[in-house]
Parts: structure tokens; sequence; C-alpha cells
């Protein structure tokens, strides 16, 4: 098994992944792009694309809360943590299509606005998360194409509102008997016929 670098991405050479482009000027804007690796055995040929270009400002807003939401869930896993570093930082694809979706609603806002962004970011599930990415990347996922459909509907969505308050995540008591809680796949309406 392959062993992971910054936030969870795969060290393996070739694989697919997000990373996060951070310049040394203090003002410059960062980049995220999706690195989608070999295209196909054969073809051995990296495709990538420019998912996002945001304001610092707004970058150093947001970054907190997603590197701290990252680490718990990789540390979860016990995997080794990241942090958001000059240069290029690499993440798990699935974390990146996360960011997509907090930096694509943050990309308009006020520095105010990114507070209740977060909050409601912090609030969604990873696979909400991942379902606005496919959503909002398949009609307007490249770096100029903001301002339109599911993009602009994130920053709607995400940012209207006042201030919420996330409850605390209390961890299960142990004690005497265990309890065994049933987890639902993310297809299992699929699979009992719900649809």
């Amino acid at each position: 098994m392959s062993g992971t670098t910054d936030f969870g991405a795969p060290t393996e050479f070739g694989m697919h992944h997000f990373y996060v482009e951070i310049p040394v000027g203090p003002r410059d804007a960062i980049y995220i792009y999706e690195d989608f690796g070999f295209d196909g055995e054969e073809a051995r040929r990296e495709t990538v694309e420019s998912r996002l270009v945001l304001a610092r400002e707004l970058w150093n807003k947001i970054r907190d809360d997603a590197r701290r939401d990252f680490n718990a869930r990789l540390k979860n896993k016990k995997q080794s943590t990241g942090s958001w570093t000059i240069g290029k930082v690499k993440l798990d694809r699935f974390l990146g299509r996360e960011l997509c979706v907090l930096g694509w609603a943050a990309e308009h806002a006020s520095p105010e606005e990114c507070i209740v962004i977060c909050q409601k970011w912090l609030a969604l599930r990873p696979e909400e998360r991942w379902w606005l990415y496919s959503k909002t990347a398949s009609e307007a996922g490249r770096d100029n194409q903001f301002g339109r459909g599911w993009r602009k509907a994130l920053y709607c969505a995400l940012s209207d509102g006042s201030n919420i308050k996330l409850e605390p995540k209390k961890k299960p008591k142990t004690k005497g008997k265990t309890e065994q809680k049933e987890t639902l796949s993310l297809f299992d309406f699929i699979e009992k016929g719900d649809i």
C-alpha cells in the first residue's frame, strides 16, 4: 500500500489528486488544480484542470476551517495530517473536491460572509460536498466559469443567513456494552429499490 503526503494525497506517481498552489507573495491569489493523473495506461499523459483562482484575502478566511476539518478526518483514518505551506500542497481527490466547493462558494463573498460559508460548509457531510462538486464541475468547474449555474448557487446557498452554531461532536459513551451503529451506504436506496 502506498503512503500519502500533505492532505492524504497518494505519493505514488501519476495518481488522481488535487493541489493548491500558494505563492510567496502575501497578496497573491491561490490556485486550485485537479490533476487526473495518467489518462489511461496507454496514453500515459497527465491531464490537469485549473478549478479555481481565489483572492488571498478570501483564502485566508477559509483555509483554517478546511485544514481543521481535513486533519480531523485524516487522524481518524490514522493518516498523517497536512498544513497549508508556500508552494504546492497536495490533497486526496475527495478532499480536493470538498475544498473546491468551499472555494467556489467563497470566491465572490465578502470576508464577513466567509464566516457563514465556512460554518455551513462544515455542517455538510462529505458525501454532500462530493455531490455538490460533481454538479458544479459538470457545468462550471473551470477557473474562468464563475457566476453561473451551480457555482453561483453555492455562493447563494452557503452565504445566505446569519451565523450558525455547530453542535460539538460528542464521543459515544463506552460504559459497559458497546453499541453497534448501523451504517448506510451512499447507494443503499438503490439496493433497496426506493428510487
